[in-house]
């Protein structure tokens, strides 16, 4: 009976290697994101010698400018979503598989990349997933069109909503204000 038992508690130890797939899979998604939110800022960036044309008109410079602001909001948000894809790969790695000694021991690395618990990992996360949201919003509000005082009231609180949500996650994250910058 003690020899099943070994087996069956072998087997469900190493059962967690299977989070390699994921580790491997956020890694690779990551890496695309990176790959595609730069071609986007290439792109971006070769298309700015229009912006400088004399012969462009004021409204078709407004329309350039508003779409070019656009576009860098999306690009920030490819380059965080790519971020919280990395920090997930390595926090469940840290987590489940094996602490990453070049992460212990790296200054940079031990205030963003080492994770020591689920609550390090969520706490990460969160900081990251609250930025998209906060660059998601910007997006919008740089789009929206404001046709009357309600408008801009709905624009005012939902800054005013941005704010709290940074000054609580800054805070309270992990009980730790100084290390997660």
């Amino acid at each position: 009976m003690r020899h099943l038992e070994y087996l069956f508690e072998s087997t469900l130890w190493h059962s967690r290697f299977v989070v390699v797939i994921a580790v491997i899979v956020s890694l690779l998604t990551a890496f695309s994101m990176f790959y595609m939110a730069t071609v986007d800022a290439w792109v971006m960036i070769s298309h700015l010698g229009e912006y400088a044309d004399a012969t462009l008109a004021t409204a078709e410079r407004a329309a350039l400018r508003s779409a070019t602001i656009t576009h860098v909001v999306e690009i920030i948000d490819g380059y965080l979503l790519a971020t919280v894809l990395l920090i997930f790969a390595l926090g469940l790695y840290e987590l489940f598989i094996s602490k990453i000694d070049m992460a212990e021991t790296d200054d940079v690395a031990s205030n963003v990349l080492v994770i020591h618990s689920l609550d390090d990992l969520k706490n990460r996360l969160a900081k990251v997933i609250l930025m998209i949201l906060i660059v998601k919003f910007f997006e919008h509000a740089i789009g929206m069109g404001f046709d009357g005082p309600l408008e801009l009231l709905y624009l005012a609180a939902g800054i005013a909503l941005l704010g709290l949500a940074l000054m609580l996650s800054h805070g309270h994250a992990g009980g730790n204000s100084q290390g997660d910058h």
